[in-house]
């Protein structure tokens, strides 16, 4: 996605990007990530 550390947190915070708890880390899944990126994509002409 290149974009840093804190703005996944952010995503993950804001529930716009779904992730698991595991210990002190959040995990994303491959098909959250697919999924957000296909809903954020702007085609342009």
């Amino acid at each position: 996605m290149r974009v840093s550390k804190m703005t996944v947190y952010r995503l993950v915070h804001a529930g716009t990007l779904p992730a698991i708890r595991v210990g002190r880390s959040f995990r994303v899944p491959e098909q959250a990530v697919h999924d957000y990126l296909d809903q954020a994509y702007v085609e342009t002409a």
